[in-house]
């Protein structure tokens, strides 16, 4: 089997800033005679094993349109979905993160409020000095002290400052689902390697932001079942939205909790977009300080075009 396959003709790269209903059906038909030509045989029997860890690559962040859109992201869709095609032999699992919301949580406006009643705007930074100088206080009195203490505990862990997000990635919504193109990639893997992916929920306590797919901002405890499965690979391949929050925060967790992992680690960086809002926020210059540690760090940054690295002969 060659290292790289070519892209399944029912790949339509038009159709990826698009959400329609995959037809599981006849990809799953697809399936048998792709794998049958190309001599891709079951992830169970993978020397090497190879895990592609596909960061929140959700609607509400990638298509176009919905609440949170990453400026990019399609074309990082576009491109991963064939970065799984070309690789669907060497892809051991997939395991997807997803990133889950309800109305009433502490990045939601609804959460806040103001001294003249209202609730903030989307994008407005929440400071230490904002809640102390009330600013900006808990809609629900109970919550308040948690509020306080919860600014001052991302000031002292050195984490982004609290931030009003839109509504976003609501769980039940279209937000919530993963980009069309993506799960009829991650299907066709699934049926041909005899290997469903693993999803991972993140992101619903109400009282603490989520980013890292391996734990919450502040509080809570690692998801060392996750570490660990991930340290059951020989390499870890990642990708997703957004490059400056939860892709960042995640490799960031995962080289604290497994440091040896760095090697094993690549980072498709043409798989990921930081969050640009024109005229609000703009975290482009923290995600190149970001990713310029996880280089020094021996973490490899590669082009969704590389080889993956060589199997053990």
């Amino acid at each position: 089997m060659a290292d790289q396959l070519p892209i399944p003709p029912h790949f339509r790269p038009e159709r990826v800033p698009d959400v329609w209903r995959v037809d599981y059906e006849r990809r799953a038909a697809d399936v048998a005679a792709w794998a049958a030509r190309h001599g891709i045989g079951p992830a169970a029997e993978d020397a090497f094993r190879t895990c592609l860890l596909a960061v929140d690559c959700q609607n509400t962040f990638c298509t176009p349109g919905f609440e949170l859109f990453v400026p990019g992201a399609p074309e990082d869709s576009r491109r991963l979905s064939e970065f799984v095609y070309r690789n669907l032999g060497r892809l051991t699992q997939v395991v997807a993160t997803l990133d889950t919301h309800r109305a009433i949580q502490i990045f939601h406006a609804a959460f806040l409020v103001g001294a003249d009643g209202r609730h903030p705007p989307p994008y407005t930074i929440v400071t230490v000095a904002d809640v102390e100088g009330g600013v900006w206080r808990a809609a629900d009195p109970q919550h308040q002290e948690h509020l306080e203490r919860y600014v001052r505990a991302l000031a002292q862990g050195g984490k982004y400052e609290l931030t009003v997000w839109p509504y976003h990635a609501m769980l039940g919504g279209i937000g919530h689902a993963l980009v069309s193109a993506l799960e009829e990639a991650f299907f066709f893997h699934a049926i041909a390697r005899d290997a469903g992916p693993r999803f991972e929920i993140k992101g619903d306590n109400p009282l603490t932001e989520h980013y890292s797919a391996l734990g919450p901002e502040v509080g809570g405890s690692p998801n060392r079942a996750l570490v660990e499965h991930l340290r059951s690979f020989d390499a870890v391949i990642v990708a997703g939205q957004a490059k400056s929050h939860c892709v960042a925060w995640t490799v960031e967790d995962l080289l604290r909790l497994a440091p040896e992992m760095a090697p094993r680690l690549s980072l498709l960086e043409d798989c990921t977009s930081p969050v640009v809002v024109s005229g609000m926020v703009d975290f482009t210059e923290q995600t190149d300080a970001a990713f310029s540690r996880f280089a020094s760090a021996g973490v490899n940054v590669i082009r969704s075009s590389e080889p993956l690295p060589a199997p053990v002969s």
